[in-house]
């Protein structure tokens, strides 16, 4: 996903995670690496849908990545206007 809206540049990662276990960890770990790219500017994000193994994925990931832009798709439009 990439966009520009109020002169700032938005690059984002959108993964469907409907798997459980190892692949679901696989792709939330392939949706990470756009955190975690040096010298982008950019406002970076991650648009992770589908279903969640809460009692691990919650609880591991979203406790570890609360300073990150991590949402579902379903509220991209508020958040870009926020932008």
């Amino acid at each position: 996903f990439i966009a520009r809206i109020n002169n700032k540049y938005v690059i984002g990662e959108a993964k469907f995670l409907t798997d459980f276990g190892g692949h679901q960890n696989a792709q939330f770990n392939d949706a990470m690496s756009i955190l975690q790219m040096p010298n982008l500017k950019a406002e970076k994000i991650l648009m992770l849908d589908g279903h969640l193994n809460y009692s691990r994925m919650y609880e591991k990931y979203c406790e570890s990545y609360r300073d990150y832009n991590i949402m579902s798709v379903l509220v991209l439009r508020e958040f870009l206007y926020q932008i």
